[in-house]
This record gives C-alpha cells, sequence and structure tokens, in this order.
C-alpha cells in the first residue's frame, strides 16, 4: 500500500474581515488587557457577538477538513470562488498557518500557487530561474544540470536574457511552472495557474504532472476551475464549499456533484395558458417532461433503460409547417446530441392545424453516459423562424446501474467517462497453443530461419 505523505487532521483557518486593529494603540491595549481577562471586547458595538460568531468580522476560510493523500496519487481540489482551495494549499504550503488542527507533510513541497511567484521583474529570464529555483529549494548546481531542460519547456528561449516585466502573463506562467515542475519535489502544488497559458502548453503541463506522478511515483495537488483537466489528470477529486469538504471521492462523481448543484432537476415543466408559454402569436409551448417506459413522469433513468421526451405545444394560427427540436447538453455545456421532429415524416410538408400538438423523442436505453443532462426545446418553421426557443426547459439526470450480471459485468469501479455510453457488440475468439506449434511452451517464438 503506498504511504500517506499529507495528512489534514481538523484544520481550521480564520480570516479576520476589514482592518486589522481597532485604529488606535489605547483601544489595542484595552482589548489585549480584556481578553487576557476573559472579558468581551470593550469595543463590541451593541448587539454584536464576540470571536467567530461576530456576524461580517469573522470568516471561516477552511473548517474542520480531515484527508489524507497517499504517495504518487494526483488529487484534484475543485469548488466555487471562496470555497477555501488557495487557502488549503497555503496552509499546506506553510505560507499561513492553520488557526487549528495539525498538518503532517512527508516530502519535500513545491508550490505554484500564483503567476510569477518569486520572480524580479528587473531580473532577467534566465536569473530568475536561479532565483526561483533558490527559493523552490533547488542547489546551484542542480538549476544549472535542469536549466537547458527547464528553458525549451518553458518555450521562452528568444526571451531567456530579457528583463521578466516585459514578459507576457503566459510567459510568466510557463517560466514559473517550468521551474517548479523540474524541481523534482515529492508534492507539487499547483493552484489554477494553468489557466494562464495556451491550449498547447496547458497540454504539455498535464503531459508533466501525468508523467510526474506515473513515473516517478511523486504526490500532485491540483486545484483548477477546467472540469476536463481535473477529470482527465485525477484519480480522486475533493470538492469544497464554504470551507468544507462536500464530497470527496472518484473525480466524475465529485465533478457531477459540483457541477449539478447549481441546476434544478425538474422532469417536468407546464404553461397553465397560451398567454403563459413561451412563444409568439402562432405558436406556445404547452409542456415538456421526461416520461419512463411505463409513461409516468420522472426525472432520474438509469443508464440501461429508455425514455422520453415530450414536447406538448399550442398552435394558434394554422398554415404553419412546425419542426421541434431538442438539444441534449451535459453539465459541461457540451452539445451530447442534437434531433428534430422531421426526421419522422409524420408532418413533412404538411401544415399543422390549429389546437394542441405533442412530439415524443424517444431515447434508447445504454446511450447517455451518467451525468445531468439539459434539454433546450425549441418548435420553428424552417429554415429560419424560431418561434419557441425554451433554453434548459427540464433536466434529467442519468445515473448508472450498479445490478451485478448487468452490461457492467463484475465492473465496480465508476465508469471512466465520456458524454455517451453506448452497449458496443463484442465478437471472440480463442486459439489453444497445442494448435500452434512454432510456439514452445514458455511462449517463445522459435527463431525464424533466413
Amino acid at each position: 500500500m503506498p504511504d500517506t505523505v499529507i495528512s489534514f487532521e481538523n484544520v481550521s483557518k480564520l480570516y479576520r474581515l476589514g482592518l486589522i486593529g481597532s485604529g488606535t494603540l489605547s483601544h489595542d491595549l484595552n482589548r489585549w488587557w480584556a481578553r487576557m481577562r476573559g472579558k468581551p471586547d470593550p469595543l463590541l458595538k451593541i448587539g454584536e457577538r464576540d470571536h467567530g460568531n461576530r456576524d461580517g468580522e469573522f470568516i471561516w476560510a477552511l473548517r474542520d477538513v480531515s484527508l489524507e493523500v497517499k504517495e504518487g496519487e494526483i488529487l484534484g481540489i475543485i469548488g466555487r470562488n471562496g470555497a477555501g482551495k488557495s487557502t488549503l494549499l497555503k496552509v499546506l504550503s506553510q505560507v499561513t498557518a492553520p488557526t487549528a488542527g495539525q498538518i503532517r507533510v512527508k516530502g519535500r513541497v513545491a508550490s505554484l500557487l500564483e503567476v510569477g511567484t518569486g520572480f524580479h521583474p528587473e531580473l532577467t529570464g534566465r536569473e530568475n530561474i536561479y532565483l526561483n529555483g533558490a527559493i523552490l529549494g533547488m542547489t546551484k548546481v542542480e538549476i544549472t544540470h535542469k536549466f537547458d531542460e527547464i528553458v525549451v519547456f518553458s518555450g521562452v528561449e528568444k526571451f531567456i536574457d530579457t528583463p521578466v516585466k516585459r514578459y507576457s502573463s503566459g510567459m510568466y506562467v510557463r517560466l514559473a511552472f517550468a521551474v517548479a515542475a523540474h524541481l523534482e519535489p515529492e508534492i507539487l502544488v499547483v493552484d489554477e495557474v494553468l489557466a494562464v497559458g495556451d491550449a498547447e502548453f496547458q497540454k504539455k503541463c498535464l503531459g508533466k504532472m501525468e508523467d510526474v506522478s506515473s513515473r516517478n511515483g511523486r504526490t500532485v495537488l491540483f486545484v483548477s476551475h477546467n472540469m476536463r483537466a481535473v477529470e482527465r489528470l485525477c484519480g480522486r477529486a475533493l470538492l469544497l464549499q464554504d470551507g468544507k469538504i462536500a464530497q470527496h471521492g472518484f473525480t466524475k462523481q465529485v465533478i457531477a456533484e459540483y457541477l449539478g448543484s447549481g441546476m434544478r432537476q425538474t422532469g417536468e415543466r407546464v404553461w397553465a395558458s397560451p398567454a403563459k408559454g413561451p412563444g409568439d402569436e402562432s405558436v406556445r409551448l404547452r409542456a415538456v417532461r421526461a416520461v419512463g417506459a411505463d409513461g409516468k413522469v420522472a426525472s432520474e433513468f438509469k443508464v440501461t433503460e429508455p425514455f422520453g421526451i415530450e414536447t406538448e405545444f399550442w398552435v394558434l394560427s394554422p398554415g404553419f409547417l412546425l419542426d421541434v427540436g431538442l438539444k441534449f447538453y451535459n453539465e459541461d455545456g457540451i452539445l451530447v446530441f442534437a434531433t428534430a421532429d422531421f426526421q419522422d415524416v409524420t408532418w413533412q410538408n404538411r401544415p399543422r392545424p390549429v389546437g394542441i400538438h405533442r412530439s415524443t423523442c424517444h431515447v434508447p436505453a445504454n446511450l447517455l453516459a451518467e451525468g445531468t443532462i439539459n434539454i433546450l426545446a425549441a418548435v420553428v418553421t424552417n429554415p429560419h423562424t424560431v418561434h419557441v426557443r425554451e433554453t434548459d426547459s427540464i433536466t434529467v439526470r442519468i445515473v448508472d446501474d450498479w445490478q451485478p450480471g448487468g452490461t457492467r459485468g463484475n465492473y465496480t469501479l465508476p465508469w471512466p467517462g465520456g458524454i455517451v455510453r453506448p452497449l458496443t457488440k463484442w465478437t471472440f475468439g480463442f486459439e489453444p497453443l497445442d494448435n500452434r506449434p512454432e510456439l514452445h511452451g514458455n511462449g517463445t517464438r522459435e527463431k525464424e530461419a533466413v
């Protein structure tokens, strides 16, 4: 079993909002003397409460965070702005001390918390490599040995003798990451700095972190709002919310929880009258609902079961050639697929009469991967007139079918990911070794005659 290299035990960090100090030495002394005697703060306003419960004056950036990270693991840390991600890394990197709790770290930590940390703007790129490497704990001999490799990785060879104050933010982060990545620490801490680099450099950095972890057994803590990068890179993820651990587990499940937390999961939306339904004077949306194979409305379906999306709409004026279209988006806002009822010949080239119409799209089983799906419903007159376009008309959740003996076989871990998860057909073949005399029992092939 891999060793535990990072251990957080009930770690908390308290910050005070606003100005530090009362503004005068006498008031600060009065507060200190009252605190020493166990008395309340003499400068509190009437109705205010002291310390952590004081409204609007203190904030817990971290609250009772406990976790363990194993050697060689890449842990993703996600959450909204202000959730405590950067504070967690700063506490780990000893930039700031925890208010309560204990942290145990086994090995050298290299931190890349902000773009250009440890860089001097008046120094050249070459000089800053030595400066930043020394700050991160590298010796001069070690920096010199890896200097060429650092410069090539950063891609700033032409500007290496130029003061970094003339670098763009992308060049800053390229050089800073290159130094940190070649430090060969036991623990590498990266905080959202890859968002500054271009697509090519981000790909290179992700590959470097994968290489650092898989080949050298080093541990990486990766904070990012790029969910694709987190899913690709990290085996486990941690979701922080208001300074607390909201979820901790397999990356795909944690990301799904994070992205789906702000979505309204509902399997049906109904508008009572044409006056309230979205649309124009000719067409109004009446209802959009998700129904199972039994015809009942539901907001959650298994990967292995089919379901339908019903779209009801009022046609208020005759003579329109109308089509219903649906778009299915995942949590990342990526279009999974689009479909329309003109693919069926029922209403092709036929005007829809005045009344209530219903079109049902039948989604087959074993098509969508698990996750949250937002559905856009539209009613249009081809090719250009859009009568109704309701974004996020309904939201449904696709869940995995964990039943043994099903399409998962004996595989019990979360599925590797993807937008769709079709049930593909497989063929098998087998040939006994007895039928291959050119193979020995040990599996080696005889040397072929020339």
